[in-house]
């Protein structure tokens, strides 16, 4: 889809402005909403961050926003120095993107990057996230990273498989239709690395 650096960087933005959205309430919510309830004996997620002061970020509560805004600079950061590049690197040394059907190359990008960003963004949660007034245990931090990924592989998968991609690709053919139909006019050269998270 996107075929030039300004085109993969608006890509990665607006996959992250909605993924990093996703995340931060499934975080709170579902993965950590009980706990945050009992802690504070609160009756909502909501009026037991605000009890807590807001969330826990390396022992130190802070505002939600907050955790958007480092999440989603942590997550661009990733995506395009890391996530894009290696499962578009990794999508085709199992399909020619030639030769595959778009939505498979795709999908296979997509699955890839999914692979790739899962486990990263996991550990920085684990790491972020830490209860550091308990004290550090490494064991502790990797338990408590394999735990995350249980929890958040499955709701990345489907998610950015069915809705957040499908919704991405949406609005960027429409930011840059002019551009995609000159693209489909002229054939590419060499294949263009896309970006998909």
């Amino acid at each position: 889809m996107p075929r030039n650096q300004f085109q993969r960087m608006v890509f990665a933005f607006i996959t992250v402005v909605i993924t990093v959205h996703a995340y931060v309430f499934y975080s709170l919510y579902v993965i950590h909403g009980d706990m945050f309830m009992q802690l504070t004996s609160e009756t909502g997620v909501l009026a037991a961050i605000g009890k807590m002061g807001g969330v826990p970020v390396f022992g130190k509560p802070i505002p939600i926003w907050a955790v958007v805004l480092i999440e989603f600079a942590l997550a661009y950061t990733l995506e395009n120095v890391l996530g894009a590049p290696l499962s578009f690197k990794l999508a085709c040394k199992n399909f020619n993107p030639r030769e595959t059907h778009p939505v498979l190359f795709e999908t296979s990008i997509i699955c890839a990057t999914v692979g790739i960003m899962c486990p990263a963004m996991s550990f920085i949660a684990a790491f972020l996230y830490y209860n550091y007034q308990a004290g550090f245990n490494m064991w502790t931090l990797l338990a408590e990273w394999l735990k995350l990924m249980c929890y958040n592989f499955p709701f990345a998968f489907f998610t950015q498989l069915f809705f957040i991609q499908p919704f991405v690709r949406t609005v960027f053919k429409r930011l840059f239709a002019k551009d995609i139909k000159a693209g489909e006019k002229q054939p590419e050269v060499e294949a263009k690395e896309p970006v998909a998270v």
